[in-house]
């Protein structure tokens, strides 16, 4: 009896032991299993946090292109602006600078009325009243080669200038014409006299004749090359030729002022005038 009881008591022990370790080991892996799961649960909500911050990213990154497609358009619709702005701003330099040399005549005679009357001085009556001679022909081809004429009494270069000058402001072309070929041909050697020729050239483009004012700009440049009414002369004959459409002789003579006389002020009306033309034939 007491050898069964033993035996039976170990039978127990050893059952009980063996018991003992599967439920160490479900428990084990209960702990595992709840371990992951919450891992898991954790990695969702970081997911969902992510594809959070992706969605916001994405939203501002909408709002900061078209921000950037909005800014685009007004810096070109500025651009535009400034473009318009600064076109204005050259035809209306262009218009001031071809005043100021008008102007530039004008004073510059000054001095020579000065010197005049110091030889005049002398003579105090009336100057008589200038006889401009009317067998001078504003329109044929050459108006620029002086008649023969006698020089009006007592009268000195700058009083002619003035009335003469006087007839090309109210726009009587003709009479602005025949008015400069007779002072060269009374002065012939006065500073003005290339200014002279010159104005002869404009008075024949304003009047629509511009055949003519090339003739008559073509002798300021070979009468008086080294004046400073050259690259004037070159420009208007430019003008002249443009006018008439004939673009290859404009093109050269607004060359010739670029490159010969690159620091007059025709040279940037004159590229300017390159630009317009560039396409035309």
């Amino acid at each position: 009896m007491r050898k069964s009881g033993a035996l039976a008591a170990g039978v127990f022990t050893v059952v009980s032991m063996t018991a003992l370790f599967p439920a160490s080991a479900r428990a084990d892996a209960d702990k595992e299993h709840k371990v992951i799961m919450a891992e898991i649960r954790m990695l969702q909500e970081e997911q969902q946090q992510v594809r959070a911050v992706l969605a916001n990213l994405s939203e501002t990154l909408k709002a900061l292109n078209t921000r950037l497609d909005t800014d685009a358009g007004r810096t070109q619709k500025a651009f535009a602006d400034q473009k318009l702005v600064i076109d204005g701003v050259a035809e209306a330099t262009r218009i001031l600078r071809e005043k100021a040399d008008e102007t530039n005549v004008r004073i510059s005679s000054m001095g020579q009325e000065m010197q005049t009357l110091r030889q005049t001085v002398s003579s105090m009556s009336a100057p008589a009243p200038v006889t401009i001679p009317s067998n001078t022909d504003p329109g044929v081809t050459d108006p620029g080669a002086p008649a023969a004429g006698n020089p009006p009494a007592n009268i000195s270069p700058t009083q002619m200038w003035d009335r003469v000058y006087a007839s090309y402001t109210a726009g009587q072309y003709d009479l602005a014409v025949e008015g400069f070929q007779s002072y060269i041909r009374t002065f012939p050697t006065s500073p003005q006299a290339d200014d002279a020729q010159l104005y002869t050239g404009y008075s024949l483009y304003n009047a629509g004749k511009y055949q003519e004012a090339v003739a008559a700009l073509q002798r300021v440049i070979s009468n008086y090359p080294q004046s400073d009414s050259v690259p004037v002369a070159y420009y208007k004959m430019g003008l002249s030729y443009e006018a008439m459409k004939q673009f290859e002789p404009a093109r050269r003579a607004f060359e010739t002022v670029v490159k010969s006389y690159s620091r007059s002020n025709e040279a940037t009306l004159a590229q300017q005038a390159l630009v317009r033309i560039q396409d035309k034939k």
